[in-house]
């Protein structure tokens, strides 16, 4: 999914990114970062939260 997809799933289920970063011991603040394409979340956490969004799939790609 889009960040744009993920966004607007959130607003049609009335959920915060803030309450979801919470429940996944995240930051509001990293959750943004990879939302809005300042971490390109190729690894470590910003590569976790991308995963759990569905923006990114778990399995590695290959080269």
């Amino acid at each position: 999914m889009t960040p744009a997809q993920i966004k607007s799933k959130f607003r049609r289920e009335g959920k915060t990114f803030t309450d979801w970063a919470a429940q996944h011991g995240y930051t509001r603040n990293q959750v943004y970062r990879v939302l809005n394409g300042t971490d390109k979340a190729h690894y470590g956490k910003a590569h976790d939260i991308a995963v759990k969004l569905g923006m990114k799939s778990a399995e590695p790609m290959e080269a």
